[in-house]
C-alpha cells in the first residue's frame, strides 16, 4: 500500500474504550488530518469487518493479535468461496492493521497476500484518437483527452476546479490520495478541447467544478463512445485512459521518476508495472529485425576440424540447399572412430601422503 500521512499518537485512555468507540475515534482522525472521504470509505468498510466479527463491545484492553488472526482466517475463506475478492481483503487487512497498530495491540499481524499485480491492458494511441472523433460533444472530447494526456484518476478528473487550471503555464494542479498535490500538464488535444470548452461555459467561480458531472455518468460515456468508434466496449474504462497515457508515455521515452511524479505514486515500483505494457513493442521490433533475415550456415569443415559434431536434423531441414552436407564426414574413418571409442575410464585423483 502506499505510504500516507504519519498518524498521531492515540488519548491514553483508548485501552478503556470499547473496540466501536475506538474505532469511530480512528475514523475522525483520518478526516482531521485531510484524508479523502473515498478513503476514510474503505477504512470504515474494514473496521467494521472486523468488528462484526470480534464484537463492537469488546474493550480494547483485551484485543490482541490473535483476534486480528481469527478474523484474517475468516476473510481468506470468504475469498476461496467467491464471496470477497482477493484485492479487498489485501487492503482490509492492512486497514485492520493498521488501526489495531495504533491503538497499542503488538504481535505477529501480517497482510492478506495481494497477489501478482496485473494491468487489464490499455489502448493504441489510434484507438483514442478514433474515440475523439466519435465524440458527440465537447464534454466527451474533454474526458478523453484530458484522462489519455494527463493519465488523471477519473476522481482526480471529477474534483477539478476552475482555480485549478492555469492555461498560461498549461498545467492543472490536482488533489489526488491521502490529499497530495502534484502538477500535470496538459497535451496539445487537450489544451485545445479545454479552450473551446472554457469558452463555451462563460464566466463561472474559482471554486466552481470543471466537469459537474458523476463517475457512473464518465464511465458510461466512455461505453457509448467505444460502441460508436468501433472500438471493443471492454477494453474501453475510465481507468485504461490512465494505462494508456503511462504506456504511451514510455514508449515516447518518458524517464520514470517523470512519469511516478505525474501519476501521483509514492512508490517507484507501482510505475514500474506498465513496463511489461511495452513488451508489445520490444517483441515487432524484435521481429522487424530478425524474422526477414536470413541466417548464412556454418562454414564448410575442414580437415583440420576432423571431430566436427554433427548438427540437428532441423538444421539440415533449415538447409534444403546443401544436400550431403554431412554425409561425406559421417562415413569417415574419424567420424566411425568418434562414434564407436570407448569410454575412458574416469582418473583418480592422487592422494598426497602427510
Amino acid at each position: 500500500m502506499r505510504a500516507s500521512p504519519r498518524l498521531p499518537r492515540p488519548p491514553a485512555n483508548i485501552g478503556s474504550m470499547t473496540l466501536g468507540e475506538a474505532i469511530r475515534l480512528f475514523l475522525k482522525v483520518l478526516d482531521s488530518l485531510g484524508w479523502s472521504p473515498k478513503t476514510i470509505k474503505v477504512y470504515r468498510a474494514a473496521l467494521r469487518d472486523f468488528s462484526s466479527s470480534v464484537g463492537p463491545e469488546r474493550p480494547m484492553s483485551e484485543i490482541t493479535s490473535d483476534d486480528y488472526l481469527s478474523w484474517l482466517s475468516l476473510v481468506s475463506r470468504r475469498v476461496r468461496e467467491g464471496s470477497i475478492r482477493r484485492s479487498t481483503a489485501h487492503y482490509y487487512s492492512i486497514m485492520v492493521r493498521r488501526f489495531l497498530r495504533w491503538t497499542g495491540v503488538g504481535g505477529d499481524m501480517h497482510a492478506y497476500g495481494r497477489g501478482e499485480r496485473r494491468f487489464k491492458g490499455s489502448l493504441r494511441w489510434g484507438e483514442v484518437l478514433t474515440l475523439l472523433q466519435a465524440s458527440r460533444d465537447v464534454i466527451d472530447a474533454l474526458i478523453v483527452s484530458l484522462l489519455a494526456e494527463t493519465g488523471l484518476r477519473v476522481s482526480e478528473f471529477l474534483s477539478i476546479t476552475l482555480r485549478d487550471i492555469d492555461m498560461v503555464k498549461g498545467s492543472i494542479r490536482v488533489r489526488g490520495k491521502y490529499g497530495k498535490e502534484r502538477e500535470v500538464f496538459l497535451g496539445p488535444i487537450s489544451r485545445s478541447i479545454l479552450e473551446e470548452y472554457l469558452s463555451a461555459i462563460g464566466p463561472r467561480r474559482p471554486n466552481d467544478r470543471l466537469v459537474n458531472i458523476s463517475y457512473q455518468a464518465v464511465y458510461k460515456r466512455l461505453k457509448k463512445l467505444a460502441e460508436r468508434a468501433g472500438v471493443d466496449p471492454e477494453r474501453v474504462r475510465p481507468h485504461v485512459l490512465r494505462h494508456t497515457f503511462a504506456t504511451e508515455a514510455l514508449r515516447r521515452g518518458m524517464s520514470l521518476p517523470s512519469l511516478q511524479r505525474l501519476l501521483g505514486h509514492s512508490d517507484i515500483k507501482v510505475t514500474q508495472l506498465y513496463l511489461h505494457l511495452t513488451n508489445e513493442d520490444v517483441r515487432s521490433e524484435y521481429q522487424s529485425l530478425f524474422h526477414h533475415t536470413t541466417l548464412a550456415p556454418p562454414p564448410l569443415p575442414t580437415p583440420h576440424q576432423p571431430h566436427h559434431i554433427p548438427p540437428h536434423t532441423a538444421y539440415q531441414q533449415q538447409y534444403p540447399a546443401y544436400p550431403g552436407y554431412w554425409q561425406p564426414y559421417q562415413g569417415s574413418a574419424a567420424f566411425q572412430h568418434w562414434q564407436h571409442a570407448p569410454a575412458k575410464p574416469p582418473r583418480r585423483k592422487s592422494r598426497s601422503t602427510a
